[in-house]
């Protein structure tokens, strides 16, 4: 994944990161760390009644030039980009949401990093619940990361990522150690950015995480989570935007 407009020294500014960058585990945790900290998740393309782009150039300049966010298309492909940058080996896989009440196909996009043999399971893109960092993709794997519990289990032909909510695991996502193309996640772009039936177009949404909790908006709803201690306070959207998530749109 590359971008003519792609600097790598630009997009480390943007995170806020001055560490190494070498292509190991260290750094790739280091940075998916930073990304979230520093890049939120945000649907205000769609609730605007439009397409969020899949140029790649585009996605850098909305998130590193205008220091917006985005959703899992634009925000897992900057991070793929800054892989591509450092040379790791990496691809792109797509995964099936599993917080609908029913079935739905693979339209979230994820990225799987290959180190030392090893595969790990990176998002930068999912939200709520999503990851902190790295998680080793195998079979019954329990990372714990910053004060949230994550698991992997692999059932009914893929991987399962489960995030530990409200004391029990909640089934987030299932998704393949199967390479698919950046073009291939076109159409699914379309449909979360369309369809009346995906959260993108129901519901107004930001998430940015903290060094030890996060903050979710959901219209004018703001849950501020830190050290495990839940904060929920009404606030106008575009104001929860600028005061928490620095973003003015």
């Amino acid at each position: 994944m590359t971008a003519s407009n792609f600097s790598l020294p630009d997009y480390l500014n943007r995170i806020g990161y001055n560490g190494e960058t070498r292509p190991d585990l260290s750094t790739l945790t280091a940075l998916m760390s930073a990304q979230l900290q520093s890049v939120p998740f945000e649907n205000t393309e769609v609730q605007a009644g439009r397409i969020p782009s899949m140029v790649p150039e585009e996605i850098t300049t909305k998130i590193v030039t205008h220091r917006r966010g985005g959703y899992c298309y634009e925000v897992n492909g900057l991070f793929a980009m800054a892989l591509t940058a450092i040379g790791f080996e990496w691809y792109f896989a797509g995964a099936r949401p599993m917080f609908y009440p029913t079935r739905r196909p693979k339209t979230h996009l994820v990225v799987i990093v290959k180190i030392n043999g090893e595969y790990y399971l990176c998002d930068t893109g999912f939200g709520g619940y999503g990851l902190r960092k790295p998680i080793k993709v195998a079979d019954d794997e329990i990372a714990e990361q910053r004060g949230d519990k994550f698991r992997i289990e692999f059932r009914d032909d893929e991987y399962v990522l489960s995030s530990w909510v409200n004391g029990e695991y909640s089934p987030q996502y299932g998704f393949a150690l199967l390479p698919q193309e950046w073009i291939e996640f076109s159409l699914a772009n379309y449909f979360n950015a369309t369809s009346p039936d995906t959260i993108f177009t129901q519901k107004r949404l930001a998430v940015i995480q903290t060094p030890n909790g996060r903050k979710i908006l959901v219209d004018d709803t703001l849950k501020i989570i830190e050290n495990g201690v839940i904060k929920e306070e009404a606030i106008e959207y575009s104001k929860a935007l600028g005061e928490h998530y620095n973003l003015n749109v």
